[in-house]
């Protein structure tokens, strides 16, 4: 999985990407690892790395000196979420002991550490856990207030649903970038057990699609670039300049999806005499 890793990231880095992050436990399973794979790729490759930290497991101040290593080598980007149960997706959160309790928790707590440049994540069909829209909503508000600078959201393939998101969101009084979180489709099997699990529906039309692809994989890949692309084309004519691809250490979908849409790397310019 690291190789994977880091040969996606070499495929992706001439696209120039704003930032990249790197989820909790990528290049292993522990934190070291996560740190050392952050530091390496913002270090080796000129890509802005983003870390991902979670509330889950850990004290405060043991995320405290986390983030403290983290911006003494030199990372300022931090994706702050409040992270999955450890005893799995679906069951009941509870805070860890001396830790952060949520999000908001950990971004107030994380902008004490330093002057951290902070994501944060959003739900356009609203977090599964979520007593109600407005309760999502509401929790995304404080994030915000806490000190983060962004908003970055679960993907989603309603465009509709994250378009009447964003003016909810708005009409709250937040008014940081809330960029839309874009996942290509490499299983759509695989895509019905996340969206089940993150509370992003499906919509019917995309079954039809991908109906009879599971053993082809070749034409499944071309289905999730055209149905990539059109989502992205239908959020830019809306005014979306900016997305958040979930690579999912897959480039070859991304980079094709992105090329399609006029996001390529930059040539060298030619010598000319004269």
């Amino acid at each position: 999985m690291e190789q994977t890793l880091w040969q996606a990231v070499h495929k992706l880095a001439p696209l120039q990407p704003e930032f990249v992050s790197v989820t909790y436990g990528a290049g292993g399973s522990t934190r070291e690892r996560t740190h050392a794979t952050v530091c390496r790729l913002q270090k080796e490759t000129g890509l802005r790395a983003a870390a991902h930290l979670t509330c889950v497991g850990a004290t405060r101040d043991e995320i405290d000196a986390i983030a403290r290593t983290y911006w003494d080598s030199g990372i300022r980007h931090i994706v702050a979420l409040r992270g999955d149960p450890p005893t799995g997706v679906g069951t009941a959160y509870e805070p860890y002991p001396g830790g952060y309790a949520y999000a908001a928790d950990l971004v107030e707590g994380l902008k004490r550490v330093a002057d951290f440049e902070i994501s944060v994540a959003a739900y356009p069909e609203s977090h599964p856990q979520a007593t109600s829209p407005q309760h999502d909503l509401d929790n995304l508000k404080r994030k915000i207030d806490a000190g983060a600078t962004r908003a970055i959201s679960q993907f989603f393939f309603d465009s509709e649903a994250y378009l009447r998101f964003v003016e909810r969101a708005a009409a709250a009084g937040i008014t940081v970038p809330i960029v839309p979180g874009i996942l290509p489709i490499t299983n759509f099997t695989r895509a019905i057990e996340f969206s089940a699990s993150c509370g992003a529906s499906i919509p019917a039309w995309m079954a039809e699609l991908f109906s009879g692809l599971d053993s082809d994989p070749d034409t499944r890949h071309l289905v999730a670039a055209t149905v990539a692309v059109e989502q992205c084309r239908q959020l830019h004519a809306e005014g979306v300049k900016n997305f958040h691809f979930y690579t999912l250490n897959r480039a070859e979908l991304t980079v094709g999806i992105c090329h399609m849409l006029g996001v390529r790397p930059k040539q060298p310019a030619e010598a000319t005499a004269g």
